[in-house]
């Protein structure tokens, strides 16, 4: 039965005339947000949604696209994982990669965007925006790093996830500053942590050494896909919290279509999801696409509620989503679904082979 909200009756919240206070905290910032309107409000009512799907024991994926980390924002994500908030995550290579400079002790400074780029190239700087990293003291030490964790495969197939769980262990271990990487934090608690194009980024191109060795490397996305569409499937409730769209943002909503359209089930996608983007939707691209198309596909359980898109900066939007889940609500025990992949995998291949796939199935 979808739930039918009558817009059209003047019945609505009074608008506040907004007063603040030196004493005030971050929940009642976000339910004046809540109370306002335009991304303000959006931005309140995602903070609340966010406590409602940590409140309902929710299977909560994190994906992050751009570049989240080189401005440090990992350290959130690592106390999200601490508290029991994130329970897997979809994340770009480049995210993973820039990561580890801080665990390992390599510089990563603030800097500036109005300069003349050539003149920071003959300085060994690469820029990211108004983040400077040094060229050989922060990239090539950490892609020295990064080859000899791949030592780790030779040959042998694995998934993205292996990947991150076996970078966490050797971070934990062996870098200056393991409290500084969220990937070893993910290691610590069995959070998953996919990289959703990870031949678009630093972490691939330093397998090129050694293929050029001779050395052969085979990436199972194909497992990997099924392990993620698995953890919706083995999950009560499930949802997304989307920093920036991109492909860790199709990565994470493409395992409804997957269960429904390619496995014939009728699963229904997504219970809740927030998204903090500052892409439009007119352009057709998915990083704008709203988050009720995603219904057509079969993305989301429910067009009409929970789900909150906010229009924003996520290095803006996201600490203040984070702190106040932080703030008002109790640790989750963690799920560690790395260790559950195996057997969430293998539920639903057997029952996929057990009932006919030519017609849709309900969930067992």
């Amino acid at each position: 039965m979808v739930l039918v909200v009558d817009h059209y009756q003047f019945r609505g919240h009074d608008i506040p005339h907004i007063k603040l206070d030196p004493d005030m905290n971050i929940e009642d910032l976000v339910e004046i947000f809540a109370r306002s309107g335009f991304n303000a409000r959006q931005l309140g009512e995602a903070a609340k949604l966010y406590a409602k799907m940590i409140k309902e024991n929710a299977t909560i994926c994190l994906t992050v696209a751009g570049a989240m980390t080189p401005v440090g924002f990992g350290g959130i994500i690592k106390t999200l994982i601490e508290r029991g908030y994130v329970d897997w995550i979809i994340t770009t290579g480049a995210n993973v990669y820039h990561e580890d400079h801080f665990a390992w002790g390599l510089p990563v400074k603030q800097g500036h965007s109005d300069v003349d780029d050539a003149k920071l190239y003959e300085n060994e700087i690469v820029r990211i925006r108004d983040v400077f990293i040094k060229f050989y003291e922060t990239l090539e030490a950490e892609d020295q790093v990064v080859q000899k964790m791949f030592e780790n495969f030779n040959g042998e197939s694995f998934t993205t996830a292996e990947f991150c769980n076996i970078m966490g262990r050797i971070t934990k271990e062996k870098s200056k500053h393991p409290e500084k990487s969220f990937v070893a934090t993910a290691y610590d608690y069995d959070v998953p942590v996919y990289i959703s194009t990870m031949k678009d980024s630093s972490l691939a191109l330093n397998l090129a050494v050694y293929r050029l060795q001779g050395r052969e490397f085979g990436l199972d996305f194909l497992r990997e896909i099924l392990e993620q569409a698995a953890i919706l499937y083995n999950s009560k409730k499930s949802g997304i919290v989307e920093l920036g769209g991109g492909v860790p943002k199709n990565t994470a909503q493409q395992t409804g279509p997957l269960l429904d359209q390619i496995l014939r089930r009728d699963d229904g996608g997504q219970d809740y999801i927030i998204q903090i983007t500052d892409a439009r939707p007119d352009t057709g691209g998915l990083s704008g696409a709203t988050l009720q198309e995603g219904k057509s596909w079969g993305k989301i359980q429910n067009a009409h509620k929970d789900m909150i898109t906010i229009y924003a900066d996520s290095t803006i939007a996201f600490p203040i989503l984070a702190l106040y889940v932080l703030s008002n609500q109790k640790p989750r025990k963690p799920k560690r679904l790395y260790k559950k992949l195996g057997t969430f995998y293998n539920k639903l291949r057997d029952d996929w082979l057990e009932k006919p796939a030519g017609k849709k199935q309900n969930k067992s």
